[in-house]
């Protein structure tokens, strides 16, 4: 029993670290296929994100 809850916190430690180190490098969070959901255009077009849809 005991050694299960080490193996548990030592794993969550592990990934608590691992996710620590992805902010500290500075990675671009996960953006939509149209920019994100901070985009003005939100479009389900399939462009490049960024890229302005065109309004037909």
């Amino acid at each position: 029993m005991l050694m299960t809850f080490i193996l548990t916190a030592l794993l969550m430690l592990f990934l608590v670290g691992a996710m620590a180190i992805g902010v500290i490098m500075g990675r671009k969070p996960i953006s939509g296929s149209c920019g994100g959901l901070g985009s003005k255009a939100g479009c389900p077009c399939g462009r490049k994100p960024g890229d302005p849809c065109s309004k037909s």
